[in-house]
């Protein structure tokens, strides 16, 4: 097993004791990405003089970014041309904590322009690749993150999840993705998309590597102010327990139609896996799943709409050339030239729904249904310690096979945006494969039940030992 083969934990203690130098750990990833990243385009911008601390409980790993996470003095794009030449001069409250624990930033990963879609296939610049198979999409908008950490570019990264931007990419590429409760972990420096929505959250090869860098990076941060003020934890400390006496609820919603058969089998079979270690499991209703995917478009295009409304050429933002233009068409102009289609939809559809005469019908119906689907979790953790169900409903597909049918397209967030609706936390993990490709395995808990998710997904990764290592020569 090479260098880039360990797992963040692993590499750490390597650092720690002398028997790894942090300067060879970074020529070794840099090595990395200058072999494959041209062709699986996972960053947009490597980070060519990277800092590489001295200390901490992360010392000397290279961690990626996603480009919609602010770094100073190192270009943070959200993967769209009206950003392209942004380079923020401060650090997102994770990324300083990273820094501060030790982490070298070894780059800023692809991702679907400002985080609107499900494959890095809306990327401003270039769509990322699926490192099991270069001719599939890799999920998003996390996409570039995800294939960093799988292809070993990076040991691990940071993503955003707005409706399961972490989770499908870390199912489609093999790898664990968390979303956590909402507040929990800091949005200071995070480009915003929805605001109510939205969660950093870590990538990582294994689950103890997400509860070490979760130990790192989450808690309250006074510069944001939906961050929760609750007392520190430490995840490491859920990884030794066991699931005997847990309640698993398995929600028939989450096996609906499309829902591809070996992805099925798979999640069964870890449901099997928690029985067979002392956990009871029933079968569950969760109705509101059905109003799922408008309640989430409604409510995420509606923010988005009046987020990137500040991008004008004048206030943010590249400005078209204006010469001889009114304020009116340069506006035109600029946000015509600078945003992609889909950001286009979305700000249209969100424009719609906020306007005079459709607010009520639309939006405030929206937030209605979200409160009605808050209460269906909270009616069913009354019952059952964890919920489970797949991540996506399918493996990942081929690239250029939805980028044209957009409902098709957000269809892969059936399973994924009741999480950000109802604020509750959930992490994908690697279950199996389905056509050789990865399938995952969405676990969720009560609000700040990030533990009780460690303890279970540990317990199932250990059970299941997959080998988790892309081919990464050629594509199949």
């Amino acid at each position: 097993m090479g260098l880039i083969d360990l797992t963040l934990f692993e590499l750490v203690e390597a650092i720690k004791s002398g028997e790894l130098e942090k300067e060879k750990v970074l020529e070794e990833y840099r090595a990395q990405i200058k072999r494959h990243n041209g062709r699986l385009k996972a960053f947009i911008t490597p980070n060519e003089n990277p800092e590489i601390p001295s200390g901490g409980r992360l010392e000397g790993a290279p961690v990626a970014i996603k480009d919609c996470i602010c770094t100073k003095g190192l270009r943070t794009t959200c993967a769209s041309k009206i950003l392209a030449s942004y380079v923020p001069p401060y650090d997102a409250t994770v990324v300083s904590r990273l820094k501060e624990a030790g982490s070298v930033i070894i780059g800023k990963t692809n991702m679907d322009e400002f985080a609107m879609g499900s494959s890095t296939e809306n990327s401003g610049f270039f769509p990322s690749r699926n490192p099991w198979d270069p001719t599939a999409v890799p999920g998003g908008s996390s996409g570039g993150s995800a294939v960093a950490v799988a292809a070993r570019m990076a040991v691990a990264a940071l993503g955003s999840d707005t409706g399961g931007s972490v989770r499908c990419p870390a199912s489609f590429c093999g790898t664990v993705g968390l979303k956590t409760t909402y507040g929990l972990m800091s949005r200071y420096g995070l480009v915003a998309f929805a605001n109510s929505l939205e969660q950093i959250g870590p990538l990582t090869r294994d689950v103890r590597d997400c509860a070490l860098i979760m130990n790192v990076i989450a808690g309250y941060d006074e510069m944001d102010g939906t961050s929760l003020e609750v007392a520190k934890e430490d995840y490491m400390s859920y990884l030794e327990k066991d699931v005997r006496g847990m309640r698993v609820g398995v929600p028939r919603e989450f096996f609906g139609e499309g829902t591809d058969e070996t992805v099925r089998e798979e999640v069964w079979d870890c449901v099997h896996i928690l029985e067979g270690m002392g956990a009871t499991w029933e079968e569950a209703e969760l109705p509101t799943l059905k109003y799922a995917l408008p309640t989430y478009y409604l409510t995420a295009m509606s923010e988005a709409s009046s987020n990137l409304a500040r991008y004008d050429g004048i206030r943010y933002g590249v400005r078209a050339e204006d010469e001889g233009m009114d304020w009116s068409a340069s506006y035109s102009k600029t946000r015509g030239a600078g945003f992609g289609s889909e950001v286009k939809r979305r700000i249209i559809l969100g424009t719609f729904a906020l306007s005079a005469g459709y607010y009520e019908g639309y939006y405030l119906k929206a937030l209605k249904v979200r409160t009605l689907m808050r209460r269906d979790f909270e009616r069913l953790f009354k019952q059952f310690d964890v919920l489970v169900g797949p991540t996506v409903p399918t493996p990942a597909f081929k690239i250029g096979e939805r980028v044209d049918d957009p409902l098709a397209m957000y269809m892969t967030d059936i399973d994924t945006v009741t999480i950000n609706l109802a604020g509750i936390p959930a992490l994908s993990l690697p279950c199996g494969f389905a056509g050789g490709l990865p399938v995952g395995l969405q676990i969720m808990a009560p609000p700040l039940g990030e533990g009780r998710i460690f303890t279970v997904a540990k317990r199932v990764e250990e059970e299941l030992g997959l080998d988790l290592k892309p081919p990464l020569e050629g594509s199949r």
